[in-house]
C-alpha cells in the first residue's frame, strides 16, 4: 500500500510539474493557450479554463491502466489554441470531456463554432475506439506566423526540442500501452523518444489522407 501511495505522490509531483512548464514556457510568435488570452475571442478566465481542462484529462490519462497516446505536430487556431486540447475545435470539446469523464466548458465567446478539419477525422474514427486514447502533439502550443495570430506554421527545431522534453514527461506519467505518431514530424519526434511500447506510424488525415488514416486505424483497433 505504501508503495502505490508513493508512486501515486510521485506521480502528482510529475503533473504539477509537467503543467508549470506547460503554463511558463514562451516563444516568439507562439501562442499558449494555459498563460494566454486571445484579445479576439477569449473570455476574461480562458487560460485559466483551458488549464484546468488539460489537468484534468493528464490526471485522468495517468490512472488508465490501457491508454494509447495519438501524437500530431502542433496546435492549429481553430482547434487547440481555443480549446486548448490537441485535435479538439469547439465542435468537439464535449465528446473529448465525455471520453475522459471531465468537466468542460468553452473558454471562448459566444461565437460561431467552427469545426477544424482534421479534428473532424480524429473524433469520427474515435467515437468508434473504446480504448483510452490521449491526444497531445509534439510542439503542444500554437505556432503562427509573425503578427498573424489566427495563422498556423510549423514550430523551428529548436521549439521541437522543447517540445519533445514536454513529450517525454508526458510519456512517463501516462506510461501508454502503444503511441501513434500522425503524420512525419510526428513520427521523427517519435523515433526520439525513449519509449519501449508499441509504436505507429499513421497517414496525416489532412490534405488528402483521410482515408489511408481512418484505414490505418481501423486495422489497429479492429474496427
Amino acid at each position: 500500500m505504501t508503495t502505490i501511495n508513493n508512486n501515486r505522490i510521485n506521480k502528482k509531483a510529475m503533473i504539477r510539474q509537467f503543467m508549470r512548464h506547460m503554463c511558463e514556457t514562451r516563444f516568439e510568435n507562439v501562442f499558449n493557450p494555459y498563460s494566454d488570452r486571445c484579445a479576439v475571442y477569449d473570455l476574461k478566465q480562458a487560460a485559466d479554463v483551458r488549464r484546468k481542462l488539460l489537468t484534468h484529462v493528464v490526471r485522468k490519462a495517468r490512472d488508465s491502466r490501457d491508454c494509447d497516446v495519438w501524437i500530431g505536430r502542433d496546435l492549429g487556431y481553430n482547434g487547440g489554441r481555443r480549446t486548448g486540447l490537441p485535435f479538439t475545435d469547439d465542435v468537439h470539446l464535449p465528446m473529448h470531456a465525455q471520453k475522459w469523464d471531465v468537466p468542460a466548458s468553452r473558454a471562448v465567446k459566444k461565437t460561431p463554432i467552427i469545426a477544424e478539419r482534421s479534428a473532424t477525422v480524429i473524433w469520427k474514427i474515435l467515437a468508434a475506439i473504446q480504448t483510452p486514447v490521449f491526444i497531445w502533439n509534439v510542439f503542444p502550443w500554437h505556432p503562427h506566423l509573425p503578427d498573424e495570430p489566427f495563422s498556423n506554421r510549423a514550430h523551428t527545431a529548436a521549439e521541437r526540442k522543447i517540445g519533445e522534453a514536454l513529450l517525454q514527461q508526458l510519456v512517463e506519467i501516462v506510461k501508454p500501452q502503444r503511441i501513434m505518431a500522425i503524420g512525419n514530424t510526428a513520427d521523427e519526434s517519435l523515433q526520439r523518444l525513449q519509449f519501449n511500447g508499441e509504436k505507429y506510424k499513421l497517414r496525416h488525415p489532412s490534405f488528402g489522407g483521410n482515408h489511408i488514416f481512418t484505414r490505418q486505424i481501423s486495422e489497429i483497433y479492429n474496427l
